[in-house]
């Protein structure tokens, strides 16, 4: 399974046991976090991306799932946080730097490459308002891999998702803030978001467009039918990375043959076995398939969506 992941980031974080610091240095950003939960579920993740400056250099070993890679002269970002204080507070924040032309060539090539020899490629974005790679990169990678017969699962916001959609994908993974933020819906009442579902699925020609809601059920539109997700009920410790556990799972579910609904419930239970946990994208495989069983999918009219 490709992953495309331009720009991964090192993560630093300061947390505190029994008075004395404690440093975590990890790879992070969200094509990481989806390859590790990828790999959790027993399928066999290939992290494409772009390694460059001394950031660049640490993060080559600590990724931990199979990369292919472009060296490049730009940086790789990064961040320092903060927990010791029960939050997180970022100290410092380093963005990515944007690839030359070349180097976005080089990185187009090989990610099309391994995606073609895949089951599912998923697009994944690099951090915050970072721009290392042009947005007309999904539109085209999209395009190119779904000519080819290559399910596409797109797990972004903003311009990303706009270029992404015009290129088509098989599944798209949103929030519900991004599709408010972004202008799809007028609001975050399932009516909203609903009307949005379809917009998005007529805009991609997706199959399912899947919107995660915080704590809430997720809502799904699956080939043209409204669901809610109802999730096992745990104690979050970290909210954080639920959504990229999601889009992992609905990836392997949909690499395996599983159907869009047994797909969403190993999303569903990948997103809820990840927030009980310090670490994004971790989980095992095991206790998530074991909640898979347990995730309740509810139709639009039995959830009081309509269809």
């Amino acid at each position: 399974m490709a992953v495309f992941a331009p720009s991964p980031q090192l993560t630093v974080t300061v947390e505190e046991i029994d008075g004395v610091p404690d440093i975590h240095l990890h790879a992070g950003g969200q094509g990481v976090w989806q390859s590790r939960m990828i790999e959790s579920l027993g399928a066999t993740p290939v992290l494409c991306c772009a390694l460059g400056g001394e950031t660049g250099r640490v993060l080559e070993h600590l990724i931990g799932v199979e990369v292919e890679a472009r060296a490049v002269a730009a940086r790789n970002g990064g961040y320092v946080h903060d927990r010791r204080a029960g939050r997180r507070d970022e100290v410092v924040r380093m963005p990515a730097d944007a690839l030359s032309r070349h180097e976005l060539d080089d990185l187009y090539e090989l990610t099309l490459v391994t995606a073609l020899r895949a089951d599912v490629a998923v697009l994944s974005g690099p951090a915050g308002e970072d721009v290392p790679v042009p947005h007309t990169v999904y539109e085209r990678l999209a395009r190119d891999l779904g000519a080819h017969g290559v399910p596409v699962v797109v797990d972004l916001s903003g311009e990303r998702l706009a270029h992404a959609l015009t290129g088509g994908a098989e599944v798209v993974k949103v929030s519900h803030e991004e599709l408010v933020s972004d202008g799809l819906a007028e609001s975050d009442a399932v009516a909203d978001l609903a009307a949005a579902c379809r917009e998005v699925a007529a805009k991609s020609g997706a199959r399912a467009v899947v919107v995660s809601r915080a704590d809430a059920d997720t809502l799904a539109l699956l080939e043209g039918e409204l669901v809610l997700v109802e999730s096992p009920g745990l104690t979050p410790v970290d909210p954080r990375g639920g959504g990229d556990s999601m889009t992992a799972g609905l990836a392997v579910g949909l690499a395996q043959g599983q159907s869009l609904e047994d797909a969403l419930k190993l999303g569903a239970a990948a997103g809820a076995v990840n927030v009980t946990r310090h670490g994004l994208g971790s989980g095992s495989g095991g206790a998530v398939r074991e909640l898979a069983g347990r995730v309740r999918v509810k139709s639009g009219e039995e959830a009081g969506c309509g269809r």
